[in-house]
């Protein structure tokens, strides 16, 4: 059988973008627009750290030229140069023909303002629970604070941590807090590594390579934060090009997607201190959690852009 001769991407002709002439495209707005236009003709998925392709765009070009996202309104009308505007291209022309996920192309993605180092070793982080940390943590007397005084946490943990972006969140956030992180995934570790010491807290944050709670002994801790796989099969079947290439691992939750979780709230007793509690991220398999634990009063936790895709549960309520 003769090699095929054109690239593909899952088993189909990877598309073809039309050369762009010389002076055709002069400022970041214009290759805004641009992109915009490859992206919504290509039809691609956007779910990670970017929710359309104009936000995208944005921060794909604002990337590449070594800007803050925040910063791409001063710079907008600013005029390209030939170096740079190759180097746009070829970035936009990878989102369309690969279908990655621009975090991968540029080997960032924020989170609460803050920046971390992703690749194809971790899932590209877009928990909630970054959000919930700020809304419902901050002590001080707030109406729906779940921890009265975020200063007197000591110990957290993160289970299934992927890049330690949650890990880094919840030092920030308790500041006396020291964090230990788990996953299972070697290669996750490594970049978790990266990002713990590139925001200088390795004095804080101890990773740990194991399956959940097996590699922590009878640690004990102020509060549990994980956001494990909990894709159903049904929801891995559909994932678009862009999820497929992440880590299979951080997305299979099993047949109802419910596996880890189910063993992650069976176990959290046994490390959990008295006051103590735990916030678990499930995606949108509210009624399936329902089901699966009628007897534990989970309260469900909403933030700007979502509805009932994180619980939390307190430690004297897990039994």
């Amino acid at each position: 059988m003769a090699r095929a001769s054109k690239k593909t991407v899952r088993g189909r002709a990877a598309p073809k973008l039309a050369k762009v002439g010389r002076g055709e495209l002069l400022t970041l707005i214009d290759f805004v627009r641009y992109a915009v236009s490859r992206f919504t003709e290509a039809k691609l998925a956007f779910a990670h750290g970017t929710t359309d392709p104009v936000a995208e765009a944005v921060f794909l070009v604002s990337e590449a030229l070594h800007l803050h996202p925040d910063q791409f309104e001063i710079f907008a009308h600013a005029c390209v140069t030939t170096a740079e505007g190759k180097i746009l291209l070829d970035l936009i022309h990878k989102r369309v023909t690969t279908r990655k996920p621009a975090a991968y192309l540029v080997n960032k993605i924020y989170m609460r303002g803050l920046p971390f180092y992703v690749d194809e070793r971790v899932i590209v982080p877009r928990s909630f629970i970054g959000e919930l940390l700020e809304s419902h943590f901050g002590g001080d007397g707030e109406v729906g604070s779940l921890i009265d005084d975020p200063t007197a946490v000591e110990r957290v943990l993160d289970l299934c941590t992927g890049s330690g972006c949650l890990a880094i969140l919840a030092a920030h956030h308790f500041p006396n807090a020291t964090i230990d992180a788990v996953d299972i995934s070697k290669g996750a570790l490594e970049v978790a590594a990266r990002n713990v010491s590139e925001h200088g807290l390795d004095e804080r944050i101890t990773l740990h390579r194991g399956d959940l709670f097996a590699p922590l002994g009878d640690n004990k801790y102020d509060l549990i934060i994980t956001n494990p796989p909990y894709v159903d099969a049904e929801g891995m079947a559909a994932l678009p090009p862009e999820c497929r290439a992440e880590p299979k691992l951080a997305f299979d939750g099993g047949a109802d997607g419910l596996d880890v979780v189910r063993r992650i709230v069976h176990d959290a007793p046994d490390h959990l201190t008295p006051d103590g509690g735990l916030l678990c991220e499930i995606g949108r398999g509210r009624e399936l959690v329902d089901e699966a634990f009628p007897e534990l009063p989970l309260l469900w936790l909403d933030t700007e852009e979502s509805e009932g895709e994180v619980f939390w549960i307190a430690a004297a309520d897990l039994g």
